[in-house]
């Protein structure tokens, strides 16, 4: 039986019998088929020892295909169970994916892992991989690899295949004489794993996780393709750290939050002037675009979540509220975790013509959602948060250009407030959607029109569309590399047809407007964690909530100190007097530490000349102006929205 293999040059290699994907490498050259991994066949992952049986288009796998890391953090999950059965048999594994930045395994043992015991694992784990053992696919007989599993005292792996479909193919792979169930692909030796590995912490999870199940045992790890990646990604790590905004937060006396309110910010003065000055800057924003901002209620009858979808489909994240409103009737409502129903309340109000569109509806919407306990995380995962939401309710022929003005206002948003590199993602079809084909197709064919009118390139993320519609996201990515999801623009003809809006055509006749979603900065708490690890707290002085403290060498200069402050303060800018019996030093440093972008010192000759010597953070050099000098300067800076310098940069 022969084979043609076409491979991704367009070429085709005839086999006489049906080739492994080894044999394919081995055909086109011995050194790729020493560094091949894995084989697509079809666009389908498989392992280099799986034999191709018919025709097929085949693409090897080396580590330096896009696809590589995610095998290679896969694979290192399945040493780490090995590694860990080794050391203690009396463990039974669960489940081990590949994700973001790493891998993890849920391991089922009676005694805890100590942080102590991840030294012994990772040395045991090299170990392994020395070994290089070659990994084996076999397929098995659905009730003998339940007994055998259960056989090992592997209860958890025993109930997972119990749990597969009838007619499931059930695939084990054997390295050593570990045994493990799973779908692969896999590497074809552990020694292709190499060594840019490490084990990093330890948490723990419920079974599948419902909290009614037992808790296991996590192991988190990272996987890269090279010791340069892992050490790159090590030492972002530790720059995060130093960037963490919950530590930031606590040390600039900016937010906090307590378990009276979980998931909700406790804003402090300071916190809240920088919250006031972010949503001043997006306000000036869609002012100058003829948005006109609404308010809708927090608390809303089911009726309406009914209506709009979110009841069937959202429910779970959403907070609930059972109303008794007396004569033995209850009335159920629910705390909004999104504005678009509201806003097409707001719509549906008045009867609107051709001529009042493109109508952008925008709202510092205070939206609340549940999330789970274990999910939150300081501002950048919380239950409570203000979105700078808004809909634009326009005719279906305005829908590109729409949409692209509202991209294009992303981009020049997230531009001045420091973020140079953004990505696009036009998020396809889900599986589970609504609407037909055709509605779907002219969705996306009109994202794909508003990339092109705002002259960006996109990357198309199949099936990450909303059940209602596509949608670009757009990605920021921050000084040191990690990329946050914020912006979004969705089209939605699904709220219109459930809420039944119009407008009145320019012939008279009743049609139905085309809805977008739009959110630039997403939820304002989440952005402000995401600034202040961007500038490591360090905020541009035009969004600083104290942007000059006035600090004074002699007592003499402390009345003038206070005409420099009202001066500011006069001008617009916010200013902190300080005039504490404390050394200069010591003030200068306390300022820089609290991370004040510019800091004025008055001793006798300032007062007497009527100037001021400024001190900028980050910068060495100091000068002294006249203080009508001094004002004007920082003025323009913060007009002009400049970004932090410093001597180094």
């Amino acid at each position: 039986m022969s084979i043609s293999i076409r491979l991704p040059d367009g070429s085709e290699r005839p086999f006489d019998a049906p080739p492994t994907g080894l044999d394919v490498a081995m055909s086109i050259g011995t050194g790729l088929a020493k560094a091949a991994l894995a084989i697509k066949v079809d666009g389908e992952m498989r392992d280099l020892t799986r034999v191709i049986e018919q025709d097929a288009d085949v693409e090897i796998i080396t580590g330096k295909s896009p696809e590589a890391l995610e095998l290679l953090r896969h694979d290192a999950a399945h040493v780490m169970a090995e590694a860990v059965q080794e050391l203690y048999p009396d463990t039974q594994v669960t489940i081990g994916p590949a994700i973001d930045n790493g891998f993890y395994y849920d391991f089922a043992r009676d005694e805890p892992f100590k942080p102590e015991d991840l030294e012994k694992i990772e040395a045991k784990m090299r170990e392994i991989v020395k070994r290089d053992e070659p990994i084996a696919r076999e397929v098995w007989d659905r009730n003998e690899a339940i007994e055998w599993f259960k056989a090992q005292g592997e209860a958890y792996k025993a109930e997972i295949i119990a749990d597969l479909p009838e007619g499931e193919t059930i695939t084990v792979y054997r390295q050593g004489q570990f045994v493990d169930l799973c779908r692969g692909p896999h590497l074809p030796s552990t020694g292709k794993l190499g060594k840019a590995f490490k084990l990093m912490k330890l948490a723990g999870a419920y079974w599948r996780g419902d909290s009614n199940n037992a808790m296991l045992q996590r192991i988190y790890g990272t996987a890269w393709t090279s010791d340069k990646e892992l050490k790159a990604y090590l030492t972002q790590l530790e720059e995060a750290e130093k960037r963490d905004h919950r530590r930031l937060g606590k040390q600039l006396d900016l937010f906090h939050i307590q378990d009276e309110a979980v998931g909700q910010v406790f804003w402090h003065p300071k916190g809240y002037t920088l919250f006031r000055q972010l949503e001043a800057y997006v306000r000036e924003k869609i002012d100058a675009r003829n948005y006109v901002e609404v308010k809708t209620p927090l608390l809303m009858d089911r009726k309406l979540w009914e209506a709009s979808g979110h009841w069937d489909k959202y429910r779970e994240n959403m907070f609930i509220a059972e109303v008794d409103e007396g004569s033995n009737e209850t009335r159920m409502l629910a705390v909004k975790p999104m504005n678009c129903p509201g806003h097409v309340q707001l719509y549906a109000n008045t009867l609107h013509s051709y001529r009042d569109l493109p109508l952008r509806m925008a709202e510092f919407g205070a939206c609340h959602r549940y999330e789970p306990s274990g999910a939150l995380h300081g501002l950048m995962r919380v239950r409570g948060f203000i979105m700078d939401d808004a809909h634009i309710f326009c005719t279906p022929e305005q829908l590109p250009t729409e949409a692209a003005e509202a991209g294009k206002l992303i981009f020049e948003m997230y531009r001045e407030l420091g973020f140079d590199e953004v990505e696009v993602k036009l998020a396809t079809r889900p599986e589970q959607r609504i609407g037909s084909d055709a509605i779907w197709d002219r969705a996306e064919g009109e994202l794909k029109q508003a990339c092109e009118m705002m002259g960006v390139d996109y990357v198309v993320a199949e099936g990450d569309g909303a059940f209602y519609g596509p949608k670009l996201e757009f990605t920021l990515y921050d000084a040191i590399g990690r990329g946050w999801q914020c912006g979004t623009v969705q089209v939605d003809f699904n709220l219109p047809e459930r809420f039944g809006i119009e407008y009145v055509a320019e012939d008279g006749s009743r049609q139905r407007p085309a809805m977008l979603h739009r959110a630039i900065l997403g939820s304002l708490e989440r952005f402000i964690g995401i600034l202040i690890e961007q500038y490591a707290g360090a905020l541009p002085l035009w969004l600083a909530p104290v942007q000059v403290a006035v600090t004074t060498i002699v007592s003499d200069a402390d009345d003038y100190a206070r005409e420099v402050v009202a001066a500011l303060k006069q001008s617009g800018i916010r200013a902190e007097l300080d005039i504490r019996n404390e050394k200069i030093n010591r003030k200068i440093r306390e300022h820089s530490n609290n991370k004040v972008p510019a800091i004025f010192v008055l001793g006798r000759n300032e007062a007497e000349d009527a100037q001021v010597t400024i001190r900028r953070l980050g910068q060495k050099q100091q000068k002294t102006l006249a203080l009508t000098d001094a004002i004007a300067l920082l003025q323009a800076e913060i007009r002009e929205r400049r970004r932090p310098q410093s001597d180094a940069g």
